[in-house]
């Protein structure tokens, strides 16, 4: 097996972890043991409270001091216990503990799978631009692959699907002791220690245009979890009313085509970016959100199918444009002395505490729109509609830029 083969493995389990209960616990926990939106809500949160500090850290861990290997796969053997034991309770506090510690060991190993990749590849001499790509697709085909499995065995409200995560997450955690060595950098002075934990780049919040997009890209890195935490519950809500319906018997096949969406869309973003500038995209992308949320407040399993399969074709542009395009505008941006730096910041915004915001606050919402029981989806749709129609509004208002396409093309290719 060459190692191109080998990384599309390791980035297939990667996703495959994740995939396996990350949209349908929500079902899991609202439905099956009862938890109130508040509740689930702080649950899914605590991806962005791990986000906020721990992917940094061991990032320092493994440039210094530990093989990236060992590191991604000791972090997910310990998830994988985390998980095994998250199956097995059913009261709020103990779930809440054991799916913030395994945050804390999962959220890293993203990052921490690229250096992998990456310093595997320049290792064999492979073009990293041109080959890593065509590798990382596979990390969504995992993640969908994942959904697949667990909906259509059934696993969606039952916590067989953290056993799946978690035979998946000791799988790789022992490939990937296995993986060429990517030993740390040895790396001297501090300067190693501002990068990695992206303290260098703060010098992009003394620009107001920056300030701004930072600040947007947390707000919209809210709207991605509200769909993440909710998703799927709000489908199987409609057990009662269309319980032959395709949507309520296979919500995770429903769900998966915004990843099969989302694979899609980062095709289109060169053109987009390089026609349109970032501000039209981002702004592209805040209006697909708004639709994402809208059509979910008029769908339904039966007659509107159409209207929540549109969502989630929706689901991939409204991510894309904001993520991906984001990233490559950051990068663009910063001085090249900081670019992971930065990265690291705007992943800090859209992951860490936009992530946490997005699942504490919709929680909130669901809770505010819930009586005996009962929960308004409409309302609860529309609301984060308004929300990120808010946004759209106030959006070209304050983010002043002006669009350079030979820059932009620079940057892209």
């Amino acid at each position: 097996m060459n190692i191109k083969q080998r990384l599309i493995i390791m980035n297939f389990l990667e996703f495959f972890v994740w995939g396996s209960w990350l949209i349908s616990l929500g079902g899991y926990m609202i439905v099956t043991l009862k938890f109130s939106g508040g509740q689930v809500g702080s649950i899914y949160a605590t991806m962005g409270l791990a986000s906020l500090l721990m992917p940094a850290l061991f990032g320092v861990v493994a440039d210094r001091w530990v093989n990236s290997e060992r590191v991604l796969g000791a972090c997910h053997i310990i998830g994988a216990v985390l998980l095994m034991w998250a199956s097995t309770v059913t009261d709020f506090q103990t779930m809440y503990i054991l799916m913030l510690l395994n945050a804390m060991v999962y959220m890293p190993t993203i990052a921490l799978n690229n250096a992998v990749s990456y310093k595997v590849l320049e290792k064999f001499g492979f073009d990293i631009i041109k080959v890593f790509p065509p590798i990382r697709v596979w990390g969504t085909v995992g993640f969908i692959a994942a959904m697949w499995i667990v909906d259509l065995l059934g696993w969606t409200l039952s916590p067989i699907q953290l056993y799946v995560s978690a035979a998946s997450g000791l799988l790789l955690g022992l490939y990937a002791f296995t993986m060429p060595p990517s030993p740390p950098s040895k790396t001297k002075g501090s300067g190693s220690w501002m990068s990695a934990l992206g303290l260098d780049a703060l010098v992009l919040f003394k620009r107001r245009k920056m300030v701004v997009f930072f600040v947007f890209a947390m707000l919209l890195g809210a709207a991605l979890q509200i769909t993440n935490t909710f998703g799927e519950a709000f489908i199987h809500d409609f057990g009662s009313t269309y319980p032959d319906s395709f949507a309520v018997q296979h919500p995770g096949l429903l769900m998966s085509i915004s990843q099969i969406s989302e694979t899609l869309f980062i095709l289109t973003i060169p053109f987009f970016l390089y026609r349109f500038g970032i501000k039209k995209v981002m702004l592209i992308s805040i209006f697909a959100w708004v639709f994402r949320f809208g059509l979910f407040g008029i769908g339904n399993p039966g007659s509107g199918l159409p209207l929540l399969i549109l969502s989630m074709i929706i689901y991939g542009m409204a991510f894309d444009f904001f993520n991906i395009s984001g990233s490559l505008f950051v990068r663009k941006e910063a001085d090249s002395s900081m670019v992971a730096s930065a990265q690291g910041i705007f992943m800090l915004m859209t992951n860490g505490i936009g992530a946490f915001l997005g699942g504490m606050f919709s929680g909130m919402v669901v809770d505010y729109f819930t009586s005996d029981g009962a929960k308004d989806w409409p309302s609860i749709w529309f609301t984060f509609a308004g929300y990120a129609l808010f946004l759209g509004i106030i959006f070209p208002l304050v983010f002043k830029y002006k669009h350079d396409p030979a820059a932009v093309q620079d940057v892209s290719h």
